[in-house]
Order: structure tokens, then sequence, then C-alpha cells
């Protein structure tokens, strides 16, 4: 059962969380989880962090590093997990399994990504350490032109379903709209710990606090059709996939309290959400983005559940072109997909937006009385998570 999810604000590439060391920031919200629920951290079996680029400051477990930071006893534990862009959602996966295994009464799921210090590839980037694929993979997909990176992965999609700029930009808009307006009805509140602004200054190599109090997500901004027309193509000429249909570079931290309901009764506490199924699923790497459709086929048959029984579902937002490829795949309601924008608007924190999609996908559904809801991410190798969970 989830009794609690939290999550910072999510700020911009170079924004007002860009001076926070993932370790602080990761620990600022797990006190922020333990202040909402009064829970002793020595209570906690296992903490759980989703982190993709596990270099520099993101390094030697920040999971580990993020519960030092947060100042919670020694004896807690933790590990960080990576399954890519879905690796805050895996954290979910794997403290859930514990607790319904038997192997855990209480354990935390989190996720961090500070993307203005530890940027997309920097991994990657390390000399004389080799690269990650071996001429093995590299001559398995040599026949299909070879693996491509996520931005001409999205090209391909959309080439494959036949989506139009038009069609790509028209999704942006309705996600930077959707947000504006959460955000203008204080939807997003509830789910969100304010953070002390700190900005990385590059040049004096040093952190600047700001003095100033972030209470809201810094991706949400005006936008029009014709703005968004006006972006020139990220990854190829003549493209489709830009800046305006697609994640926005973030920092952002989120935490969940996973537990059993006989400690939860122990402890006086309600749970907000029950899960009912998880899901994993694989495609071809070539087409990526594509592999969030069974991961939700998956976890709907093992809840006993179809697209009907979902009142809101939580699509990864990753490109415009993998949301509209689930769309045609599963046949859902877009008015059910994505209700508060999604990673176009609310940027993108690699390991951190699959707890952020909880907590939003747990709110709403909250604010709508109950209901099931869907949780579905697609990352880097054509992997996917999907899980399916109740409130009420």
């Amino acid at each position: 059962m989830l009794v609690d999810v939290v999550r910072t604000p999510i700020g911009t590439r170079n924004g007002q969380l860009s001076g926070w060391h993932p370790a602080d920031l990761a620990g600022f919200v797990l006190r922020a989880l333990a202040g909402r629920t009064g829970v002793d951290p020595t209570l906690v079996d296992d903490v759980v962090m989703g982190c993709v680029t596990q270099v520099g400051a993101q390094s030697l477990d920040v999971g580990r590093n993020a519960v030092l930071a947060a100042g919670w006893p020694h004896s807690v534990p933790a590990t960080t997990v990576d399954r890519q862009c879905a690796s805050g959602q895996q954290a979910v996966h794997v403290a859930a399994h514990s607790v319904i295994a038997g192997a855990a009464d209480v354990v935390v799921a989190a996720g961090v990504e500070v993307m203005s210090l530890v940027p997309l590839g920097a991994a990657v980037a390390v000399r004389d350490v080799g690269q990650p694929f071996p001429p093995s993979i590299h001559e398995r997909y040599e026949a299909a032109g070879g693996l491509q990176p996520q931005g001409i992965a999205a090209e391909l999609v959309a080439e494959r379903y036949g989506l139009s700029r038009e069609a790509l930009d028209a999704y942006g808009l309705a996600s930077q709209e959707r947000a504006a307006a959460a955000v203008a009805a204080g939807r997003l509140e509830a789910e969100t710990v304010a953070v002390p602004g700190r900005l990385l200054d590059r040049e004096g190599h040093r952190v600047v606090d700001t003095g100033t109090t972030v209470r809201s997500d810094g991706g949400v901004r005006p936008t029009t059709a014709q703005s968004l027309a006006a972006l020139r193509p990220a990854y190829k000429e003549n493209g489709l996939i830009t800046a305006g249909n697609s994640a926005q570079i973030s920092d952002g931290a989120a935490a969940a309290l996973v537990m059993t309901a006989a400690r939860a009764a122990e402890l006086g506490l309600a749970a907000r959400a029950r899960f009912l199924s998880f899901a994993t699923a694989a495609v071809d790497p070539v087409l990526m983005h594509t592999a969030p459709a069974p991961a939700t086929a998956a976890a709907l048959a093992r809840a006993g559940l179809t697209m009907a029984d979902i009142a809101v579902a939580e699509v990864h937002e990753g490109y415009a072109a993998a949301v509209l490829a689930w769309l045609a795949d599963t046949g859902a309601d877009p008015e059910r997909v994505n209700p508060n924008g999604g990673a176009i608007a609310l940027g993108h924190p690699l390991g951190c937006s699959g707890v952020r999609m909880l907590a939003t996908l747990t709110a709403e559904l909250e604010r709508r009385g109950g209901g099931r809801g869907l949780l579905t991410m697609g990352g880097t190798g054509g992997l996917a998570t999907a899980l399916v969970l109740e409130v009420g």
C-alpha cells in the first residue's frame, strides 16, 4: 500500500534548483516525507532510489548518500536502481515487491536527477573506460541502420505511426495548457514541498543561495501553436521532433512511503492508494518509445482490467510521439491521459519522474473521489514499466 508520496517542484535546466547537490535534494525530500507522515526513519527497512546518470555527484549509490544527507540513522540501508527513464517507477516496483513478498515492512521508493549538474550522457563521456555497446550489439542492429539516440528513435516512431508535426505540436501545446490550468487551480500543491532556491554559478564554480523559495514547477510557460511551429527540428533537418514536443531537461526529487497494511495500522496511518499490478516490457530498441503499450497490456491483464476501467493514466511524455503512439496502440481516451500535463510542460528529471508521476496520479484520483489509475513509462533500450493502482 502507498501511504504517501511527495516531490519537489521541478526546476528548469540551470534554474532555481541547479545548485542543489543531488544527494542533498533527495535527502530534503526524504525528510519532507518523514515529516508529512510522522514515520520515524528508524522504521524504514530500505530506501530504493531511481537515478539514471550515476556518475560524479550521482555516483557511489546516491540513494545511500541521500539517506546520510537527510540526517537519517546510519542503520537505514539504501540502493540505487537504473531502468533508464523509468528508474523512478522501477524504484516503486522494487519497494512494493519487497513489501508484498514479506521481505520488508516499510520501504521508501524515491528518485532524483539534477541534470543541470550531471547532464544526460555524462556517464558515457568518461574517457578510457569503454562504451556501453560492444561490437556484437552494433553488428546485431547494423542492418536496421544501427542503434539510434532517443530523438532519432522518436522521429522513427512518428514516421511509423504517421504522425505529423502539427499533431506533435498540438500535443505539446495541450501538455502546457493542462499544466498551466493545474497550477492556476492549485491542483499540484498537495503533492509538492517547497524548496529553497540554489543556483549553480558555473563561471564562479560555486553555489548561490537565492534567498527565494521554489514552490511551483518552472517548466510551465505561456505557449501558443505559433510559438511551437516556429521551433526548429532538434535532431535532423526537416525532422518533426522539437524542444516544444519533447520533455524538458530538469532537476528534481521525489519520494514515496510504501508499507504493509499491518504496519500502517500499528502506526495509525491510512493508505492513499493500493497497488493492483505491476509489469515490465521490452521492444526493439530502434523503436524504443513503443514499449509502454505492451507494458500497459501486461499490467492490465494481471489486474484483470481493461483500459475502460482506468479513470486516469499517467503516460510518460518523453516525446509527444511516444504518447500518441501509445494512444494509437491502446485505444485509450486522450481526455483521461495526463490531465495535469506531463514532462513536456512539467519537466523530466530522469530518475525522479516515475515517482513524480505517482504523486500526480494519486492526487488526481483523490481529487476525483477515487478510482483506478495507470502509470507507464518507457526508456532507452526499448524498456518500459507499468503499474495499476486504486484510490478509495
